[in-house]
């Protein structure tokens, strides 16, 4: 009997799931070509990544474990508090119990890429999720805390479902009557927090690119309205433009 391509092994072991990958390990262990070991090698090595992944996904559950009698339990976190430019906007994501979506993480710590595939993940996964901002303005007017605990409450507030209990990233949020329990870096430390942070992340991302095409001088497209040296020499060149803090730019130009 012919032994199988080694290019239809390596097709085989590329297209598996990860719960087929042990059938076909021991279907070919005996197999002693170094082309099939190696792609064996190769696939093994997949598995123990996603393992690992998926150790350190249930890691990530620990205090939602911790709250399970809470039916629904909300993580939220906001992005864009330092930039000079652009809203602060803060993300509320209540995940189902059984959540299975791996990967998240601080948005900080993953790639565009990975955080705009994970954003359509929990868009799709999520039992609910809410959205806040806070315009340049309105940061100026009572300045960034403030504004950001305005758009944490927003979040809240547009939630299709209540929650019983609130997961924040460090934070407690004013004049908010449901339980809180404020977690210092949650945003790596649950995973109710970190999609919340990737929410807000993408969100705020996706409107700076559009800022971009209104006001390309800044390079809002790259920088996301962070205090980058391009975009501090342009403040300096043209002033600034209707979307940036005056409150956070006063040290580069007049206001």
């Amino acid at each position: 009997m012919m032994a199988e391509n080694i290019s239809i092994i390596r097709g085989k072991l590329q297209a598996a799931s990860m719960e087929e990958l042990p059938v076909l390990f021991s279907a070919y262990e005996t197999d002693e070509r170094a082309g099939v070991q190696a792609e064996i090698s190769k696939a093994k090595k997949r598995l123990l990544s996603y393992e690992k992944e998926r150790k350190r996904t249930e890691e990530l559950k620990r205090y939602e474990r911790e709250y399970a009698a809470y039916t629904h339990i909300c993580g939220i976190d906001e992005v864009g508090r330092g930039p000079l430019s652009g809203p602060v906007v803060a993300g509320a994501v209540i995940l189902p119990k059984d959540c299975d979506i791996l990967y998240i993480n601080d948005s900080k710590k993953l790639s565009e890429k990975k955080r705009e595939e994970l954003y359509e993940v929990i868009m799709e996964k999520a039992v609910a999720v809410g959205l806040g901002y806070s315009t340049p303005e309105r940061i100026d007017e009572i300045n960034i805390l403030q504004a950001t605990y305005e758009a944490m409450r927003e979040a809240i507030g547009k939630l299709s479902v209540t929650p019983d209990i609130l997961l924040n990233d460090a934070v407690t949020i004013p004049e908010v009557k449901i339980r809180q329990v404020p977690i210092i870096k949650g945003d790596a430390k649950s995973i109710s927090i970190g999609a919340a942070s990737i929410v807000a992340k993408v969100t705020r991302d996706r409107l700076m690119v559009q800022y971009d095409e209104v006001y390309p001088e800044y390079g809002f497209a790259s920088n996301k309205g962070y205090g980058a040296q391009a975009h501090i020499a342009a403040l300096k060149k043209y002033g600034p433009c209707p979307i940036h803090r005056k409150t956070f730019i006063k040290n580069f130009c007049e206001v």
